[in-house]
C-alpha cells in the first residue's frame, strides 16, 4: 500500500479535490434550492440529469479519448465542471441547474475514466488490488469531508460554489503534471442486456433497483433533509453518516460474500434495510435516529453493487466478466435515471418521509427477488465463485473492469493453490448456466 501511495499520491490527490468538489455539488444544491423555494419535485429532475449526464458520458468519453487524447479530454472537461460550478450560483433556475448538472454528469463520467486509466496504468499486476482499494477509500474520504466543508459557507451565497469551482481547478495540477501519457483507450463491448439476464438475473435485476436506491441517497438525500427542517450542519452529517456507513460495512460484506451463497446474503442485507427503516418509523423525525438510519442504509446499499456484480461474475467465465461489467453498469444507470424523478414525486404527494418508503420498496423488491431466485437453481459452491472486490458506484468502466480483473486475478491464485478448480469452475458454470428457468 506504502509503494502505491509513494508512486501515485499525486494522482491519488487529485482525484480526492475532484470527489471534494462532487461531494460539495449535490449537499450545496439541495440547500440552496430550499432557500430558492424549489419543491422537491423541481429538484428531482435537477438531481436526475447528473445521471443521464454520467450514463451519456460513459458513451462518449471512449471516442473522445481516441479522437484527442487522455490529457485533452480531462482538461477540457475538468474546465467545464469548474465553470458550472459557478453558475450554480450565478444563475440559480431549475432548467439552468438541470442543464449544468447534465454537463457536470456527463464531464465528471469522463473525469473519472482519465483518472482511473492513468491509475491503472501506473500499478502492476503485483499492486492493481491495493490501487484500487486505495482509490476507493480516498473517494469516500472526499466526500465525506465535502460534507465539513459545506458547514463553512452560506450555501445562499458565493462562497460554497467557488470553493467548489476552485477544488476542480486545483486538482488539475497534481494530476496532469505527474501523470505520464496514459496508454490507447480501451474497453471492452458491453454484454447485451438479453445476454447479461440469462446468466445472471438477479444480478441484473438488483443492478437496476440499486441504481433507484443510489439516485436517492446520493442525489436526493440533501433535498430530503432541507424538506424536513435539518440545519446546515445536520444536513451534511446526515449525508455524510450514508457514505460513512458504506465505507464501515463495504469490507465486512465483501469477507462474508466469499464465504456464503450470496443471494443469502443479498437478501439478509436488503432485509435489514427494510427492517431498520420500518423499525424506526415512531422515532425518524428525531435527528439522531436520521443519522443512524443513514449509517444503516448507506452501510446496506453501498455494498450491494459490488455484491451484485461478484455474484453475476459466479455465473460467467472470466473473459465474459469485463463485458458483463458494462452491462450492469449500463442498468444502474438507467434505475439511477428513474430514481430521482420517482421519489421527488412521491415526496411531492405523501410528504418528504417517503423518501425512505421509497428505498424500502426498492430493498424490499430485491430482498423478494433474492429469495425467488434460490428456489429457480443452485448456488455454485463457495469454493467456486469469484472472489468480491470492491468498487463505488460512481465508477467508471475503468474501474469496475479493473476490478474485475483483480477479481479474475484471486480467482485464479486459488486456482494455483488448490490446483484442480479451473476444469471444475468450467464445467460447473456451463452446467448452471443450461439451467435457466
Amino acid at each position: 500500500m506504502l509503494y502505491v501511495l509513494r508512486n501515485s499520491w499525486a494522482l491519488l490527490l487529485g482525484v480526492l479535490l475532484l470527489m471534494i468538489g462532487n461531494g460539495l455539488q449535490g449537499t450545496a444544491l439541495g440547500l440552496r434550492g430550499s432557500i430558492e423555494g424549489f419543491s422537491a419535485t423541481t429538484m428531482s429532475y435537477v438531481m436526475s440529469a447528473y445521471f443521464v449526464g454520467f450514463l451519456v458520458g460513459s458513451r462518449l468519453t471512449p471516442h473522445m479519448i481516441r479522437r484527442v487524447g487522455h490529457v485533452r479530454v480531462f482538461a477540457a472537461l475538468a474546465s467545464l465542471i469548474s465553470a458550472a460550478f459557478i453558475l450554480y450560483a450565478a444563475a440559480p433556475h431549475p432548467l439552468v441547474w438541470a442543464l449544468m448538472r447534465l454537463l457536470v454528469g456527463l464531464c465528471f463520467s469522463g473525469v473519472y475514466v482519465v483518472a482511473e486509466s492513468w491509475l491503472n496504468d501506473s500499478a502492476t499486476n503485483e499492486t492493481r488490488g491495493q490501487s484500487l482499494s486505495l482509490y476507493l477509500i480516498v473517494q469516500m474520504v472526499g466526500i465525506v469531508s465535502a460534507q465539513g466543508i459545506a458547514n463553512f459557507a452560506d450555501p445562499g451565497g458565493y462562497t460554497l460554489f467557488v470553493i467548489m469551482s476552485v477544488l476542480v481547478s486545483v486538482a488539475f495540477a497534481p494530476i496532469l503534471l505527474s501523470v505520464s501519457p496514459a496508454p490507447v483507450f480501451q474497453t471492452t463491448k458491453p454484454m447485451s442486456l438479453v445476454r447479461l439476464y440469462r446468466a445472471s438475473p438477479l444480478g441484473m435485476v438488483g443492478t437496476f433497483f440499486l441504481g433507484g436506491v443510489f439516485a436517492a441517497l446520493f442525489g436526493m438525500a440533501p433535498v430530503f433533509a432541507t424538506e424536513v427542517g435539518l440545519s446546515v450542519k445536520d444536513t451534511t452529517l446526515f449525508v455524510a453518516a450514508i457514505y460513512i456507513g458504506g465505507a464501515v460495512l463495504q469490507f465486512p460484506l465483501g469477507w462474508l460474500s466469499d464465504r456464503m451463497d450470496r443471494r443469502q446474503l443479498i437478501f439478509a442485507t436488503t432485509l435489514i434495510g427494510v427492517l431498520a427503516m420500518l423499525a424506526s418509523a415512531p422515532f425518524i423525525a428525531e435527528p439522531p435516529t436520521l443519522l443512524v438510519l443513514a449509517f444503516v442504509i448507506g452501510g446496506c446499499a453501498n455494498p450491494l453493487y459490488s455484491l451484485l456484480i461478484a455474484y453475476t461474475n459466479d455465473f460467467l467465465e472470466h473473459e465474459d466478466m469485463a463485458a458483463a461489467s458494462g452491462g450492469l453498469i449500463f442498468t444502474n444507470g438507467m434505475g439511477a435515471i428513474a430514481g430521482p424523478i420517482a421519489i421527488g414525486w412521491l415526496m411531492g404527494a405523501f410528504g418528504p418521509y417517503a423518501f425512505f418508503g421509497y428505498i424500502a420498496v426498492l430493498f424490499a423488491l430485491i430482498s423478494g427477488y433474492a429469495l425467488f431466485r434460490m428456489t429457480q437453481r443452485a448456488a455454485p459452491s463457495v469454493d467456486e465463485t469469484s472472489a468480491y472486490a470492491a468498487v463505488m458506484p460512481q465508477a467508471s468502466p475503468v474501474a469496475v473492469e479493473v476490478a474485475q480483473e483483480v477479481a479474475i486475478d484471486l480467482a485464479q491464485n486459488d486456482d494455483d493453490d488448490t490446483g484442480y478448480r479451473d476444469d471444475h469452475v468450467t464445467t460447473e458454470t456451463h452446467a448452471t448456466q443450461s439451467d435457466y428457468p
